[in-house]
């Protein structure tokens, strides 16, 4: 929905509702909200509804991917794990797209519909693929001595372009799940917000569980074909839950392309880089007043060239856009440059991840698989057991931790959202730590000792890192929306599942790295710590200390970004684009959780 398309009757009740500015929104039809109505609990419930199917429905597929190319589709082990970093990473690296389209022109419900609609269509695909034998290679087993017909030509074809469509479907839809759920409250409800996001996790692990539980029981014994149709299913649930909260949406009006304003800052400060900087920040070029109320923000000298993209020339009355821009534009810019080293420092976390989803799986298939003499828990569904801990301990954090927190620091939060990543990725070192010593004594067990250890050895660096996502993806996802402007929440939000990308990317790299450089001389002449289909003859637990190593090392770098970030002694106030004019009556007490936005 655009801007430009509402009714006149809507434009006047955007300038004059008593909301926020950050808050302004239609329903369905383009006509103002009534808080009597629209947005709130409600609302976003059917928001969490789209968020715990559409997890349920991609994780039952990402999360058992490496065995279904690995024993149908014959790839070797180290190809397998890397198809399946790669998916994944380019189902979060997608989600930029979703945020911008969102952002610019379609608007959050309505990407959501159509790319919804497109991941159905690539479970379809999976599905046939899955049921028709022509389709794939011959059967054969992998870890026998005959060697696997690889899949190739059109069966490696179709499998590709399945999961691009499932790719670009469930990435364009996850930034605007939690964009568009958190715009059904007022940014000023802080307490709430925090208490959505917090929900929205909570929707995800269910939904996790019940596909590493449920649904991957369907894939191991009714067949893929049962598994990839179900998650077909479930996924359209989805989207009659998002249908069924249409009448009850705040909606936010999109504003054209969010990269023109970005462009047009860089592009005035290099025109005017000759100019100095004036040292009040107030005589730099405001928004106009008619359009926008104003309030005091903090204007930092953090990236300060770019102030000279709002220097009014001498004796010009107009400047083209190109060459003068606003404060707001400069905040907006300059809030997407200071987060990015909060964003990197969350790479190698996600690249953590990836090994759960790829050769954690493989570990467990290596081990006593059997809870009782007839009854086998599938190696995936052991991704379940940080889930099963979390859907009680969410809640209860929510309910004990948070209003204990928020009487000590006097957060919203609890602890602010930096605090929350920080937690995070000092805990997930320790999930490499115990992933290390128990793949050294599963693999000494069976070799020395033809033992073979129980499946549940490996659930503790799945808890441990079940504890640690709690605290990094909620607080990451936390902090990006409320730095957030406006013109801006769903592509922020959407870096958030970037970062899942780039660790996925660099799972891949590192594995191939490794191989290389482990291997005689770096030739390949003799198999590296990854490079065979068996796990006892790999090195698995060397790499996981080479992940441990650098995950010690990239919290004592978030510490200093982190620190870089929140600590500026040169801000001032300054003016810009305000919330309400009740907030500037009020003052900015209340907004602790916030980061406070500097420009």
């Amino acid at each position: 929905m655009d801007v430009r398309d509402l009714s006149e009757e809507a434009k006047r009740g955007l300038h004059m509702s008593e909301e926020s500015s950050d808050d302004l929104c239609v329903d369905s039809r383009g006509r103002p909200c009534r808080p009597s109505k629209h947005g709130g609990t409600r609302a976003a419930l059917f928001v969490l509804g789209l968020q715990a199917f559409e997890m349920m429905a991609i994780a039952a597929v990402g999360n058992n991917l490496i065995t279904y190319v690995f024993n149908e589709m014959h790839f070797p082990l180290s190809k397998s794990a890397n198809l399946v970093t790669n998916f994944i990473g380019t189902v979060f690296l997608l989600s930029l797209l979703g945020g911008f389209l969102s952002d610019s022109y379609l608007g959050s419900f309505r990407t959501m519909l159509v790319f919804g609609i497109i991941e159905i269509f690539g479970f379809i695909l999976l599905a046939v693929q899955a049921h028709l034998p022509e389709l794939r290679p011959p059967e054969c087993d992998m870890k026998g001595t005959i060697h696997c017909l690889e899949a190739n030509g059109y069966k490696a074809v179709t499998l590709y372009a399945a999961l691009c469509l499932v790719a670009l479907g469930s990435g364009c839809l996850k930034p605007n799940i939690i964009s568009h759920g958190a715009d059904q409250f007022q940014r000023k409800d802080l307490r709430k917000l925090s208490s959505f996001f917090n929900a929205a996790y909570f929707a995800f692990s269910m939904g996790q569980l019940i596909a590493l539980t449920l649904l991957v029981w369907v894939q191991t014994h009714s067949g893929m074909d049962v598994g990839f149709g179900v998650s077909a299913a479930v996924m359209a649930a989805g989207l009659i839950s998002l249908v069924a909260g249409t009448n009850f949406y705040r909606n936010k009006a999109s504003r054209g392309s969010i990269f023109t304003p970005i462009a047009q800052v860089f592009v005035a400060a290099i025109t005017k880089r000759k100019q100095i900087c004036p040292s009040n920040p107030n005589m730099l070029h405001q928004p106009s007043m008619d359009l926008v109320r104003v309030k005091p923000l903090l204007h930092t000298n953090k990236f300060r060239f770019l102030d000279k993209a709002c220097i009014k020339t001498q004796g010009k009355v107009m400047e083209s856009p190109w060459r003068l821009c606003t404060t707001e534009q400069i905040h907006q810019v300059k809030i997407l440059l200071s987060v990015i080293p909060i964003f990197a420092c969350t790479i190698i976390f996600n690249t953590i991840l990836a090994q759960l989803q790829t050769f954690s799986v493989q570990q467990g298939s290596s081990m006593n698989t059997h809870i009782t003499k007839t009854f086998q828990i599938p190696p995936a569904s052991l991704q379940a057991i940080p889930y099963i801990i979390l859907i009680f301990f969410v809640p209860l954090y929510e309910t004990f931790f948070v209003p204990l927190a928020r009487k000590v620091t006097g957060n919203d939060s609890g602890i602010s959202p930096l605090q929350r990543i920080g937690v995070g990725l000092f805990l997930a070192t320790f999930s490499m730590v115990a992933a290390a010593l128990v793949e050294k004594k599963r693999r000494e067990s069976f070799l020395e000792q033809n033992v073979t250890l129980s499946i549940f050895w490996i659930a503790p660096q799945f808890l441990i890192f079940g504890l640690s996502e709690m605290f990094t993806a909620v607080g990451l996802v936390e902090f990006f929306y409320k730095q957030s402007s406006k013109s801006m929440q769903s592509f922020l939000t959407a870096l958030t599942y970037c970062s899942y990308s780039f660790g996925f990317y660099l799972s891949s790299v590192l594995v191939s790295a490794v191989n290389r450089v482990t291997s005689s001389n770096g030739s390949g002449t003799r198999e590296g710590w990854l490079g065979d289909n068996d796990l006892n003859k790999d090195r698995l637990d060397h790499f996981y200390c080479l992940l441990a190593s650098l995950s010690f090392i990239n919290f004592f770098n978030y510490i200093f970004w982190s620190r870089w970030y929140s600590c500026d002694p040169s801000a001032t106030h300054h003016s810009a684009e305000v919330n309400s004019l009740e907030d500037l009556e009020n003052g900015e007490n209340k907004d602790s959780t916030r980061e406070k936005p500097r420009i």
